[in-house]
């Protein structure tokens, strides 16, 4: 978890750097170049101000969110966030390991699903021995739980 907040922190402050020290320059510059109606640098640094607004926006109420995340709350019995499943995909007859992460962790080719994914969804409150039904772009897949050990399990 720690090294998430750590990955957002640092995006946060490439970004206000960009928005408080780099825009500024880039519009300024911009505007010394005369008519702002038809200044394509001064429209596009305007732009990328907006965007670069939004997306700290959206890092910053993310933050805020994974520190009001408690350890504590996650079940020791069940499948939570941290848990690594091993499932039986009972269409394919396969078995699949996965990790259930935060969206910011997520890669499906790593196994890496998110909690806030259909198949994180499903896991999420669930046992071995369940059967879990969810919809994927491949259609609707039944998962059978095998094992799992949740994030406070040693070695998970």
């Amino acid at each position: 978890m720690e090294e998430i907040r750590k990955k957002l922190q640092d995006e946060i402050a490439v970004l206000e750097r960009e928005l408080t020290v780099e825009l500024p320059r880039e519009i300024q510059r911009a505007r010394s170049l005369g008519d702002l109606s038809e200044n394509a640098e001064y429209h596009s640094a305007k732009e990328r101000q907006r965007l670069v607004e939004a997306r700290l926006g959206q890092l910053t109420k993310r933050l805020g969110s994974l520190s009001m995340v408690d350890l504590s709350k996650i079940p020791h019995d069940k499948i939570g966030l941290g848990s690594n499943v091993v499932v039986l995909d009972v269409n394919k007859d396969e078995e699949m390991k996965i990790r259930l992460v935060t969206s910011e962790e997520a890669d499906v080719a790593k196994g890496l699903i998110s909690t806030s994914s259909p198949i994180g969804r499903g896991l999420i409150g669930k046992e071995v021995g369940d059967l879990v039904k969810v919809q994927s772009p491949g259609g609707m897949r039944e998962l059978e739980i095998i094992r799992f050990t949740t994030i406070h399990d040693a070695g998970s």
